[in-house]
């Protein structure tokens, strides 16, 4: 199967972006989306595991049998998590301790095993690598912009917390965005978060079709004039 990777990167980032419209890992995406920082610390995880086991079943995908792929897969999956789980209670413990239950949980998302079965295990090494990166980094954006998006309106605030990913350091990053102002509930629980991933779905959806609308819109002479 050849893709380039201008289309795989199109594919993660925007067209076939696991969140906006194969609607998938919505379960940690409506419980931890509440702040920005909780948002980044779970995608980069998933994009870490996304990566690593697309690689290893892109790497084994001559040597394993049809029959006992799915096991092989989840397998790979489950320990490379294990491997992540462990590592950020090691060196991110606080932020572990706030994404609980919903790192061990990476290994049933659905995307991750989907990717496994659709391309890493049909696909090359460097594809495999670039499909896992490009669909983790659109995971990743959507969580963050949702999260910037509820902190904003939940908390007043930007980058609360930051500290736990970077240090003290950066607690100065911490933007309070109004004066006191005491944050508004919905924002910061699940609904709020499944209101907000329904919005930013239709925006999509929305500019999907006027931009199909403008090609659609061009004569066919000149669409293949601007494609040559």
């Amino acid at each position: 199967m050849k893709n380039s990777y201008l289309d795989i990167a199109r594919n993660g980032l925007w067209s076939n972006n696991s969140a906006l419209v194969q609607v998938l890992g919505l379960c940690p995406m409506l419980a931890i989306t509440n702040t920005m920082v909780n948002s980044l610390g779970l995608g980069l995880a998933t994009t870490l595991t996304l990566i690593c086991s697309n690689v290893s079943i892109s790497a084994i995908r001559h040597w394993v049998r049809p029959e006992i792929r799915i096991p092989v897969f989840v397998l790979i999956i489950a320990s490379i998590v294990t491997v992540i789980e462990l590592s950020m209670n090691a060196w991110f413990h606080e932020l572990y301790d706030i994404l609980g239950i919903f790192i061990p949980l990476i290994v049933t998302n659905c995307m991750i095993i989907a990717r496994a079965e659709a391309f890493a295990s049909k696909n090359s090494i460097p594809h495999a690598f670039a499909d896992g990166l490009f669909m983790g980094l659109g995971f990743t954006l959507v969580l963050l912009l949702l999260g910037t998006l509820r902190e904003a309106i939940g908390f007043g605030t930007l980058f609360q917390q930051i500290e736990l990913m970077f240090g003290d350091n950066a607690k100065w990053l911490t933007v309070h965005l109004f004066g006191n102002y005491r944050g508004y509930l919905l924002a910061i629980l699940p609904p709020g978060a499944f209101l907000g991933l329904g919005f930013m779905i239709a925006f999509k959806n929305m500019l999907d079709r006027r931009i199909e609308r403008k090609r659609q819109a061009v004569p066919a002479k000149q669409r293949v004039q601007f494609v040559k």
